[in-house]
């Protein structure tokens, strides 16, 4: 017997005392590898694995030896035939000493991937699948992965010059992939799948494959189940791993997710296409959780800062993949970003404008020889106001309010920015700021709908936007008023005025008409007037055009509709009829177009009104006049105005008689169906303030004579006054020469003050200041005296007979209140 042992060749005989899991394992290989494993024997070795557990990891690496060997020796079939008794051992046995069994297993699997062959590749890929499919009892603590995720990336990009076999390649290296997200994913042992190392060779992989398959359909959310073939795409076997990758991610590992996906697009100039950009990030917002969408829009707009030197169409396509992620993160939560979102968006505004008036990205680095296409900047402009739309359509109410404010913020008015334009673009470019914000806004009241518009819509807001209503830019004039028709129009009732006509039956429109509640009653008493005054001051303008009108005949019809009581219908009559009187007389001095405008806009809105007060003999008044106008002066309806070839006369005859609407006519009328007939029958007089005057400055010479013209006018003694010195060139040199010596003067005085406060007696210093408190008290008195206003009253001015206005000389310091005034 010792024998067997010296001398190796007569071994054989001495089978029988080899190690008994040796001879099972060499009994489920058959003598023909065509036949397959030996399913009884593999049986037997099974049931001795789960007998002695601890020889498992002796027969793994036992079954790896013989596998090498097989694989060096090209034996292919009994390499099959190890790795599915592999398989079927690691499906079978679950106990504490599998991890050295899966060390084995993983080696042969190593060995399979690293060969030339594709079906030894494909072989050991579909083993770690099955192997990653298997929930192990115990952890491993020092595994590692990272040969597995390089090998199946690589395979994922493979080139074989064979296509179907590449095709086989390239899912067999997703299939990877994805049993390596699925087997380290969970466990906080293994190494973490989410570093960036990894991620930055998982997710491009993936990318590329789905890159493939581009002409296809984005998938919706949840994919309907496809064909068969369709499933052996490499493109739809990615988007499903990629899907659950994304899916699986966790608060914290979002960004890692994220970052390779935008370095992709960078690298392969994917933005431009915009396409393949949306696609992915469609995936993105679908497949992660609701909770986490913000973390990718902070992503998109951290990148779309990075790249803001960049050529238009690459943060263009930046900026429709945000627009396309701010839909989709509705239904979870835009979060915290809200205001950073738009607040980056209009940087990104001011920036692409500037770009697009100075020519270039920077002037004091040497970029340059970029060249900057005008046309491709306004594009992107589109595309973030577009976007800024798409996100405000994502907020509730309170929140939309809050960026509208913040918009507002942002827009250079004259009054708050005297030196409008930056240094780059100077005049045009504020210009061009305004613009573009005002559509911002636009986009951000469309769809605005709100119960209270009196904290919807504070002064801070209404202020500002009305001051631009005086601007002279028409084109900015337009969309302050497309702005406040869409704010006030909370029933979608402008859609049903196209375009300004004479409607014989409204009921057609089919109109949403509620009653106006408290709130909307305080907040017409808070701003109505102010809304009164910017319309009549609009219809003043002498460059408004027919989009002015119409969009100023909207304006009174939606407010007509969703904020009018008995007392703004009262007041929208006095101003239609207001606005006739300013088109008779025209003080102004303005064009026989925008005369006859405005008679065809007061036509229109006083028809729509008559059939709104449902008042038979109004109605009856408005269409025998609209009838006679038809006949007589037709002209001075909107048919014959607002179309492209309008009738409207070189000049303007005096116009008299049945074809004008009279006030007092409509006063009677109205007074007979309970509407205040005495504030009817007081004509509307619009009262200017400094707003209105100092809006439309053009330069330092006509704001100063504004200023002197008001001070002019306020003074008590203007009778008396000597007209104001004329400012010339020569007054302001001299000024700018003797301001020198009045400043060395000054500085001597204070001098002199402090060192007599320092140094003077106490005596001294209170004798002075007892003698200026005198003066002022002096000085007071005579203010009180001269002071003679008559007293309050909740009824305006008061009159004498014959309409002369009564004065009552009494000081304000002595008037007498009612008690329950005082309090």
């Amino acid at each position: 017997m010792q024998l067997c042992f010296v001398f190796p060749g007569v071994c054989g005989c001495c089978g029988a005392l080899r190690p008994r899991y040796k001879r099972l394992v060499d009994n489920i290989f058959p003598e023909d590898p065509e036949d397959g494993l030996v399913k009884a024997n593999m049986e037997k070795l099974t049931f001795y694995a789960l007998s002695a557990p601890e020889k498992l990891d002796r027969i793994g690496a036992y079954l790896s030896e013989r596998l090498s060997r097989d694989v060096a020796r090209h034996r292919y079939g009994y390499v099959c035939i190890a790795m599915e008794a592999l398989d079927q051992l690691l499906m079978a046995c679950h106990c504490q000493s599998i991890n050295l069994f899966v060390e084995s297993f993983l080696k042969m699997v190593r060995k399979l991937l690293e060969a030339d062959k594709p079906n030894l590749q494909i072989l050991g890929t579909n083993s770690f699948v099955k192997f990653a499919n298997i929930e192990e009892d115990t952890p491993s603590y020092h595994r590692s992965y990272d040969f597995f995720v390089s090998r199946f990336s690589e395979m994922c990009h493979s080139s074989y010059e064979d296509p179907d076999i590449r095709t086989k390649i390239r899912m067999a290296g997703i299939k990877g992939l994805q049993g390596v997200v699925r087997k380290t994913v969970n466990d906080e042992l293994q190494a973490n799948i989410w570093d960036p190392q990894h991620m930055d060779k998982i997710v491009p992989s993936l990318l590329f494959n789905l890159q493939q398959g581009e002409g296809t359909d984005s998938r919706s959310p949840s994919p309907l189940q496809s064909s068969e073939k369709e499933k052996e795409s490499p493109a739809e076997l990615t988007e499903r791993c990629f899907r659950e990758l994304l899916g699986r991610a966790a608060y914290g590992n979002i960004k890692n997710a994220v970052k390779p996906v935008l370095m992709h697009l960078d690298n392969h100039s994917l933005w431009e296409g915009k396409v393949f950009a949306v696609r992915c990030f469609k995936i993105i917002m679908y497949s992660i959780q609701s909770q986490h969408s913000h973390l990718v829009i902070q992503q998109l707009l951290g990148h779309l800062d990075a790249n803001s030197k960049n050529a238009a169409t690459v943060r263009a396509g930046i900026v429709e993949v945000l627009s396309e992620a701010a839909v989709i993160a509705a239904s979870g939560s835009v979060g915290p970003t809200v205001l950073e979102v738009f607040n980056t968006l209009l940087r990104q505004l001011r920036l692409s404008i500037d770009y697009e008036l100075t020519g270039s990205y920077d002037s004091c680095i040497n970029i340059g020889s970029k060249i900057i296409k005008e046309h491709e900047e306004r594009q992107f402009q589109e595309a973030v106001i577009k976007t800024i739309g798409s996100f405000a359509n994502t907020l509730p109410t309170y929140q939309r309010s809050e960026v509208m404010l913040f918009i507002m913020g942002k827009i250079p008015l004259p009054e708050v920015h005297p030196a409008l334009g930056s240094a780059k673009s100077g005049f045009e470019g504020s210009r061009m700021i305004q613009m573009m914000l005002l559509k911002s806004l636009l986009q951000v009241t469309t769809g605005f709908q709100t119960t209270n518009m009196l904290t919807a819509l504070p002064s801070s807001f209404l202020d500002p936007l009305l001051s631009i209503t005086l601007m002279e830019d028409a084109e900015i004039r337009l969309l302050v008023l497309e702005i406040l028709v869409s704010l006030i129009d909370r029933h979608d009732n402008r859609t049903k005025f196209p375009t300004i006509n004479i409607i014989s039956d409204i009921s057609v429109l089919k109109l949403k008409v509620d009653k106006c509640s408290r709130q909307d009653n305080l907040f017409m008493k808070k701003h109505s007037q102010q809304l009164y005054r910017h319309i009549f001051l609009a219809c003043k303008e002498e460059n408004s055009q027919w989009p002015h009108f119409e969009a100023l005949y909207a304006l009174l019809a939606v407010i007509s509709m969703e904020l009018a009581n008995e007392e703004v219908v009262v007041d929208l009559i006095r101003l239609a009829l207001a606005l006739q009187e300013l088109a008779l007389m025209n003080d102004e001095g303005l064009p026989v177009f925008n005369r006859c405008a405005v008679h065809a806009l007061s036509a229109a809105y006083l028809n729509l009104i008559s059939q709104l007060t449902t008042v038979p003999a109004f109605c009856q008044h408005i269409h025998e006049v609209i009838e006679m106008r038809q006949k007589e002066v037709p002209y001075l309806l909107p048919e014959d105005v607002f179309i492209e070839k309008h009738s409207v006369p070189k000049t303007l005859e005096k116009l008299e008689g049945e074809v004008l609407f009279l006030q007092s006519k409509i006063s009677e009328v109205l007074g007979g169906s309970g509407y205040n007939a005495d504030r009817l029958a007081t004509p509307y007089i619009p009262q200017l303030t400094e707003e209105d005057r100092l809006s439309k400055r053009k330069s330092i010479g006509e704001t100063i004579s504004l200023q002197v013209e008001v001070e002019s006018r306020n003074s008590p003694e203007k009778e008396e006054r000597t007209p104001a010195e004329e400012i010339t060139f020569e007054t302001l040199k001299k000024a700018i020469v003797d301001s020198v010596g009045m400043e060395e003067q000054e500085r001597e005085r204070r001098r002199q003050v402090v060192e007599k406060f320092q140094k003077a007696p106490f005596e001294e210093i209170a004798a002075h200041c007892g003698a200026r408190a005198t003066l002022l008290q002096s000085k007071l008195n005579q203010i009180f005296e001269i002071t003679i206003r008559p007293p309050p009253s909740p009824s305006g001015t008061i009159t004498a007979g014959y309409g002369q206005t009564q004065s009552r000389s009494v000081p304000v310091y002595e008037m007498k209140f009612p008690d329950l005034c005082v309090y």
